[in-house]
C-alpha cells in the first residue's frame, strides 16, 4: 500500500503553497495526477503549482482544448483536462506520457479515472473541508483537504523530500 499523506489547505494561497511546495519536488517526466469533485480546486492547484514553476501567463482548465501547454525555465508544463473524455484509448490518443517523457512534467484534471493507463504518477486528491453556507458563492476561496500519493517508484524516492516540503508550509500564515 502506498504512503499518502494529507494537509489542510485554509485558502485558496494555502492550496497553492502545497502546490508550490509539490513542484519544487517535481522534475521532468513527472505526471500529478489532480481528483476531487467538480468545484474542488483541481484548477486552482494547477494555477499555483504553475506559478510555482514560473508560468506567468494565465492557467485556465483546458476543458476543451484537452491540453495548454506553458513554458518553464525548468521544461514545459502540459496541464490536461480528461473531464470530457469517454474512453481510454481517448487518452492514450492525448499521448501524455509522451509530453512527459520530453522533457515535461503533466498535470491531468480528472486524472484519477485514467490512472491505470498513466503509469507511474503522483495522485493529489482536493475535496471541500467543510460544507459552504447557503450564502456561500465563493467557490476559489474555500478550504480543502488535499491528499497527496504516490504511485512507482519515481515518487517513492522523493517521498521524503515532498513529506519534508509539506511538513515545513505554515497554512495558517497562508490563510491570511
Amino acid at each position: 500500500m502506498s504512503p499518502t499523506v494529507s494537509v489542510v489547505a485554509p485558502s485558496l494561497v494555502a492550496t497553492h503553497a502545497v502546490a508550490s511546495a509539490i513542484a519544487a519536488c517535481s522534475r521532468a517526466g513527472d505526471i500529478i495526477v489532480l481528483a476531487g469533485e467538480m468545484g474542488a480546486g483541481k484548477t486552482a492547484f494547477a494555477q499555483g503549482f504553475g506559478r510555482a514553476l514560473g508560468v506567468d501567463e494565465p492557467i485556465t482548465s483546458p476543458t476543451f482544448t484537452l491540453v495548454q501547454t506553458y513554458a518553464t525555465p525548468r521544461g514545459q508544463l502540459h496541464h490536461a483536462d480528461v473531464y470530457r473524455l469517454e474512453q481510454l484509448h481517448e487518452v492514450a490518443d492525448l499521448a501524455l506520457g509522451e509530453l512527459a517523457e520530453f522533457r515535461g512534467i503533466v498535470i491531468v484534471e480528472w486524472g484519477d479515472v485514467v490512472s491505470a493507463v498513466l503509469g507511474e504518477h503522483l495522485e493529489v486528491r482536493l475535496e471541500l473541508a467543510a460544507e459552504p453556507a447557503a450564502d456561500d458563492d465563493d467557490f476559489v476561496d474555500r478550504a480543502r483537504r488535499i491528499t497527496i500519493t504516490p504511485s512507482g517508484r519515481s515518487w517513492a524516492e522523493r517521498w521524503q523530500i515532498l513529506t519534508a516540503h509539506l511538513a515545513a508550509l505554515d497554512l495558517t500564515a497562508a490563510a491570511g
